[in-house]
């Protein structure tokens, strides 16, 4: 309402300006012969009207497009003058925990060293924390949304190894506890070292704006996972299930009670010549069966390296398979290749969502990066399994079986997106498990006075981008910026014209009467007064035709000249002539 009221001001007091240079410029301008056609299109413009003579097509059009454009100006200026929507930029930097260099590894060895790879403090983070991570990356390549929180902070879908960089966005403000950082994290605040690089106009207030969204370049971590059945023939992973036992039986149990346990012994080949062992207890009746419809049995072994003699210590093994309900998973190998990352993380609408723009496989020293990788692998392989069932398992299962109308252990099986859901959720471990592990060595407390040393800091760089409203310099070849400017630029030039016009008749005029000794002029004459028009007329001898169209057209090419005598005005005849020149 206020911008329209201001553009409306300055419209008409530009349409005003313009009229009154037009009336001053023909003032002069009647001084000196004029057809009676380029009067009349004079006073119109005066006016802020136009003429319509077909026989006069060049004044029609020219009166018509000065008179659309002076319409036009309140458009443009409400253009100029209304806010816009818009992002403001604001570049920021600052720095976060690097845990790809031979530093953070030397570190890394020492926590291990003194507290070990698991800590106390940290088992319900790792154990649920790991597993939903798992559950939204699988979730979610199958069309299932998916968001995953953790420390308060909000991922879309996955953490891609990343930590906030963000205060608004850092997640739990909670002091950690002496034990409470590193590995031992279990919640609670993380650092922030991010801020607003200083621009060229540093004075310059940054807007509060509606909000704000952020688009870092960070740090980040994730996996090539593939994972496929293991064929008889592949007799190097020793994949052995069957050596279990009955441990428990109790016949006389109620319902409600343990009426048997098993204990599983199962084994792997970790190259060379290296067995892995885990032992599983599951819940069976007092014969030793168990229920293959409502119990299910997903035991895995993590290989901590490639098992391959020849491949470098940069990549790590799964080996899985499923039982009872998850029958449907068959014998299973899964290499991961960890990634070190850079990604594009974007801070909006109270989430957090990555892209990775560059990867590099992971070199001999991140080896302990990688063992505590392998590590929370494992641990979440082995916790897990239940008695009854399994966290991975369940997830598989109840993904699967909301994508298809097929039976779940049907022998007509997709393998292939079973694979794809394992492969998801074995990502979503790994990238959890990065993220863990900044946010201990970032939370505080971690460090002392919460500064990460130089030889461990990643540079973090990215822009903020406030959304508020103001005004923004338009593009020279915007629609827009055109609408806007044209018709102010046009009635601007005609302006100054006819200003300039005006000065140097007048100067011009001056010199002529000092040249013959003549007074000033006394009296004012008004163009775009019809009474002054009709008083002109009347004093003067000016003989027309009559209203008949030939009269018509003979008066408009009647050149007459305005000539003061005293304070009286007159138009006098010039002569007669066709109409041949251009309109001044």
């Amino acid at each position: 309402m206020i911008v329209t009221l201001i553009a409306t001001v300055l419209s008409v007091t530009a349409a005003t300006l313009f009229t009154l240079s037009v009336k001053e410029a023909l003032r002069h301008r009647m001084w000196k012969p004029i057809s009676l056609i380029h009067l009349s299109t004079g006073v119109a413009l005066a006016q802020g009207s136009h003429i319509l003579k077909h026989q006069y097509m060049g004044l029609t059009i020219l009166t018509l497009f000065i008179f659309g454009t002076l319409r036009l100006l309140t458009a443009g200026w409400t253009t100029l003058l209304t806010p816009n929507y818009f992002m403001w930029p604001v570049q920021l930097n600052g720095t976060e925990i690097d845990i790809s260099g031979s530093a953070f590894a030397a570190l890394l060895r020492e926590e291990f060293i003194a507290n070990g790879l698991i800590q106390d403090s940290a088992f319900e983070i790792l154990d649920i924390g790991a597993m939903l991570s798992g559950v939204a990356a699988a979730g979610y390549t199958f069309g299932i949304p998916r968001t995953f929180n953790f420390n308060g902070a909000k991922y879309n879908v996955s953490t891609q190894g990343i930590v906030p960089t963000i205060e608004d966005y850092s997640g739990s403000d909670g002091v950690p506890d002496a034990n409470g950082t590193r590995l031992g994290f279990s919640g609670g605040n993380v650092t922030v070292n991010t801020g607003v690089v200083p621009g060229p106009h540093p004075s310059v207030h940054i807007p509060q704006g509606f909000s704000r969204n952020y688009s870092m370049s960070q740090q980040g971590l994730t996996a090539n996972v593939s994972c496929r059945a293991i064929d008889s023939s592949q007799t190097q992973y020793l994949w052995d299930t069957s050596n279990s036992y009955l441990i428990y039986a109790n016949a006389a149990a109620s319902n409600n009670s343990i009426t048997g346990l098993r204990l599983w012994n199962i084994s792997a080949n970790c190259g060379t010549n290296t067995l892995a062992t885990y032992e599983y207890v599951t819940m069976v009746d007092a014969n030793g069966n168990t229920s293959s419809s409502g119990s299910g049995f997903l035991p895995s072994i993590v290989c901590p390296g490639p098992m391959n003699m020849n491949q470098t210590y940069t990549t790590f093994t799964i080996l899985t398979q499923g039982f009872y309900k998850y029958g449907f998973i068959k014998a299973s190998v899964c290499e991961v290749v960890p990634l070190l990352t850079t990604v594009r993380a974007d801070y909006s609408n109270g989430e957090i969502s990555s892209e990775v723009t560059s990867s590099t496989p992971f070199r001999p020293e991140n080896v302990e990066l990688l063992s505590f990788i392998a590590g929370v692998a494992k641990f979440q392989s082995i916790n897990s399994q239940g008695l009854t069932s399994s966290t991975i398992g369940d997830t598989l299962y109840t993904i699967y079986s909301s994508t298809t109308t097929a039976p779940i252990n049907n022998i007509s099986l997709d393998d292939t997106q079973v694979y794809l859901e394992l492969e998801d959720y074995w990502r979503g471990v790994v990238e959890f498990s990065a993220t863990f592990l900044r946010s201990g060595f970032m939370a505080t407390g971690s460090f002392p006075n919460n500064v990460i040393p130089n030889n461990l800091s990643s540079q973090v760089t990215g822009t903020m981008f406030v959304s508020t409203i103001g005004w923004t310099r338009w593009p020279k070849n915007s629609p827009t910026y055109l609408l806007a400017t044209l018709p102010l630029t046009i009635v601007t030039t005609l302006t100054l014209f006819c200003a300039l016009y005006s000065i140097i008749e007048a100067w011009k005029e001056h010199q002529e009467r000092i040249r013959h000794r003549m007074g000033h002029r006394r009296a004012h004459f008004d163009v775009s007064n019809t009474l002054h028009l009709i008083m002109a007329c009347a004093a003067g001898t000016l003989a027309l035709k009559d209203f008949s169209r030939k009269g018509i057209l003979n008066n408009e090419s009647v050149k007459v000249q305005l000539n003061e005598d005293g304070d009286k005005k007159k138009f006098m005849t010039v002569g007669q002539l066709y109409l041949k020149e251009e309109f001044v």
